[in-house]
């Protein structure tokens, strides 16, 4: 979802959270007191369904502390400072401050946020939510003196200003209301969806102005799949295929629990959201979640026919591997974790036949998470034991073209196939500065 914007739509990129810098002279924060500790708890559980300190806290870093570098096309921008601290951080902001930052992305000083805070889902946050965060953030996270960094972006494409605009258009005010007709658990679930979980952000297509096109269920792009940063977010409604379809209520609540099930495991974004987020949310939470997940109608499918496994081909492909290229790289590299049959042996090793992230008609994630492998799912403070590892430089841009291609026909996955030229670009674009 980007490099083929311009201007006020390219100054929009990137999909993640990031508040603003509190200016130097920031008062203490109002009501500075004891905190009400139930509430500054009930403030932490909500900062954890909304994966703050997965982009508020940089690798080693100091918790919610900010220096997270994330790439957008006219240069990159380093999230911020939202510890307490009066100095640096957002110690200054009162509740409405606060409050006003969250749900409108704009700043304590007056000055517009860029939408890669997803103010446009925590608008939906309703005012008891706010002030349980608005407690957590001044009295539950530990101060930390860190001076924000200014952004690489350089002018005229680092002003601010026509977001006002873009707000105008495209940011909806007003808090989440139950629908009508809906049970208590499918509104909670729309709520945690739509709002703190802001799980649109990256699974909803983008617009020209780089806005989603769809905020939610009455949109028939929410959740149907989106190119973030070298990953495609994965299609969450009932298509059969690429999406959920095939995934009972108990294959979600486990994956959003533990990053892995029958079907696939978490890779790429989605491992920071559950490993900082999902795995700890309540059991009727996650629920929730599902139930409304699960309620959507499905959308972005080519017209295939369900997915059913036949692994007859590609059996005789592999008792022949000097037949096909790719066969011979998956002999090599990948049989003995994903199987002879492609099944794998979930969920610690991800399937591959029928796998929604394989029949996807957008190969960027397989492409992203063979060349650049993806990091540990840690739950419960266990780091899983078999990641996958990255083959940029093992790999050439053809093998990994050919083995791609390969699974995505195999075991009657019917995907398209990916070319060398696909992998090339995202080889250049993953590896830059690493």
């Amino acid at each position: 979802m980007k490099n083929m914007l311009k201007g006020l739509g390219a100054a929009l990129c990137v999909a993640l959270p990031i508040l603003a810098q509190a200016p130097a002279d920031a008062a203490t924060p109002a009501g500075a007191g004891a905190a009400d500790q139930a509430l500054v708890q009930r403030g932490a559980y909500l900062a954890q369904l909304g994966d703050c300190a997965a982009c508020h806290t940089a690798p080693k870093g100091k918790p919610f502390a900010g220096g997270l570098p994330m790439n957008t096309p006219m240069g990159r921008i380093y999230v911020t400072n939202i510890t307490p601290d009066a100095q640096t951080g957002i110690g200054g902001y009162t509740e409405a401050d606060f409050a006003r930052a969250l749900r409108e992305g704009v700043a304590k000083d007056g000055h517009n946020l860029y939408p890669a805070m997803p103010y446009p889902s925590y608008a939906k946050v309703n005012d008891d939510d706010v002030k349980a965060l608005y407690a957590f953030f001044m009295h539950g996270v530990a101060p930390v003196q860190q001076a924000n960094r200014e952004s690489d972006i350089k002018w005229p494409l680092n002003m601010r200003w026509p977001l006002m605009f873009w707000n105008m258009a495209f940011l909806q005010k007003g808090a989440y209301r139950d629908k009508p007709g809906k049970d208590v658990a499918w509104n909670r679930g729309a709520y945690l969806v739509q709002g703190l979980g802001h799980c649109g952000s990256c699974h909803t297509p983008r617009g020209v102005a780089f806005q989603e096109s769809a905020l939610d269920e009455s949109g028939s792009a929410f959740v149907s799949g989106a190119l973030l940063d070298g990953w495609f977010a994965s299609n969450l409604t009932g298509e059969h295929n690429s999406g959920l379809g095939r995934w009972s209520d108990e294959d979600l609540r486990t994956f959003l629990k533990t990053g892995a099930n029958r079907h696939a495991s978490a890779f790429g974004a989605m491992t920071s959201v559950i490993n900082n987020s999902t795995q700890a949310l309540s059991d009727q939470d996650i629920a929730a979640m599902s139930a409304y997940l699960k309620s959507l109608p499905p959308v972005g499918g080519n017209g295939a026919p369900a997915y059913t496994y036949d692994p007859q081909a590609t059996k005789v492909s592999l008792d022949r591997p000097a037949n096909d290229a790719g066969a011979r790289v998956y002999t090599a590299y990948c049989m003995h974790c994903h199987g002879v049959d492609g099944r794998g042996f979930a969920p610690m090793l991800a399937p591959l036949a029928g796998n929604p992230n394989v029949l996807a008609k957008d190969a960027s994630s397989l492409i992203n998470v063979t060349l650049n492998g993806t990091g540990d799912l840690v739950i419960n403070g266990v780091p899983s034991p078999f990641p996958m590892p990255g083959f940029a430089a093992v790999l050439d841009d053809k093998q990994i073209a050919d083995v791609l291609s390969f699974v995505r026909a195999g075991w009657n996955n019917g995907a398209p196939a990916v070319g060398a030229a696909e992998v090339a670009k995202l080889r250049q674009s993953t590896q830059a500065g690493r």
